[in-house]
């Protein structure tokens, strides 16, 4: 069976319901998370490489702040992330509107998904993690939750600082965070997991997707390899039938680009608003 969309001005767009097979769909249903190998194309990888080449020999205000003039003594100084790059380039936008990607999500989501945000981390060597955190305490997606779309531009393990996941904590609630260890961390929330459980490494290689539920606890380690990046290019998607967000992550965008306006949802929630996030996600 399909799911048939309708996009405006009798257009249809149609996700085939089953890009997905029973096994895949029940790991993510499970486990919080699912690898999809090789959803992009060496091709498409390519035009990625070079885009995120050019952005990163420039400041954008607002999206990519880098320290150009000299290498500092933290390599996040001279690569830190750039944030909503769909905003001001028009191929981080049609990747993050990526076919491929926007079916399997259609599949989990048994719904239209909307695309929210887009990141590109380049976590040069050397680069401190980001702490175990959960999606959705930023996003803030009701109802319903985010789901991200974690793209490996570069093999990811546990030496250049690949993502680590906690199994089936997608079923558990909003934790308040506490205070990460900044010498490891460039952002300063963390939420510990659960006892009995740990963060395991997603190993994955260059053009694999990594989707996971916006209540996954999940984070990374310092990028320990001399020599190595581990790029990324990150989105997070919302369900058609969600109506708030976080005002941050608006306008949302249907799969032609269209644009959605869910109502913003404010701060406060299960952490009250001294937990009001100190950094976009």
């Amino acid at each position: 069976m399909s799911l048939i969309v309708e996009i405006g001005e009798g257009k249809e767009v149609v996700y085939k319901n089953r890009v997905l097979t029973d096994e895949q769909k029940g790991k993510f249903e499970t486990e919080g998370y699912l690898i999809v190998k090789g959803l992009f194309t060496e091709e498409q990888l390519a035009e990625i490489d070079q885009t995120f080449e050019d952005i990163s020999r420039q400041a954008i205000p607002g999206h990519f702040e880098p320290d150009l003039q000299q290498e500092t003594i933290d390599p996040l100084k001279r690569y830190p992330r750039v944030m909503h790059p769909h905003q001001f380039n028009e191929t981080a936008k049609r990747y993050m509107l990526h076919p491929q990607v926007m079916d399997v999500l259609a599949d989990l989501y048994e719904e239209e998904p909307l695309a929210a945000q887009s990141m590109f981390y380049y976590k040069p060597p050397g680069a401190r993690g980001q702490a175990l955190h959960q999606d959705n305490f930023y996003l803030k997606v009701e109802p319903g939750n985010c789901i991200a779309a974690w793209t490996a531009i570069d093999a990811a393990d546990e030496q250049n600082g690949g993502l680590l996941v906690v199994p089936k904590t997608s079923a558990y609630d909003i934790v308040c965070p506490e205070l990460s260890d900044a010498k490891e961390s460039f952002t300063t929330h963390y939420v510990k997991p659960p006892k009995d459980q740990k963060a395991i490494p997603a190993v994955m290689d260059r053009g694999d997707v990594l989707f996971f539920n916006g209540n996954l606890i999940h984070g990374s380690y310092r990028n320990k390899t001399k020599d190595r990046f581990r790029r990324s290019f990150i989105c997070h998607y919302a369900n058609s039938s969600a109506t708030r967000i976080a005002t941050y992550y608006r306008p949302l965008f249907k799969v032609d680009g269209t644009e959605v306006e869910l109502e913003t949802n404010p701060n406060g929630g299960p952490c009250g608003v001294e937990y009001e996030s100190p950094y976009i996600h």
